[in-house]
């Protein structure tokens, strides 16, 4: 059986769009620099509000991968 090693990081995507597509954001460019994503969790949600609308959300998340050997 293969034991793995994980480490974990935090990241804030945001987007004009959604929840979700903040998240896909900040994993998306995170994929461009680091290998063996594995999975995320959710920590924190906020948006900012412009003209009493919902203008942007940003989604803290905290992102583990795989650590080579």
């Amino acid at each position: 059986m293969s034991e793995h090693v994980y480490k974990k990081i935090e990241l804030v995507g945001s987007s004009k769009v959604s929840i979700e597509d903040a998240i896909q954001n900040a994993i998306a460019q995170a994929g461009e620099t680091l290998k063996n994503l594995r999975w995320f969790e959710v920590v924190e949600t906020r948006g900012q509000i412009e003209n009493n609308q919902v203008a942007y959300w940003q989604v803290t998340i905290k992102v583990g991968f795989t650590v080579d050997n």
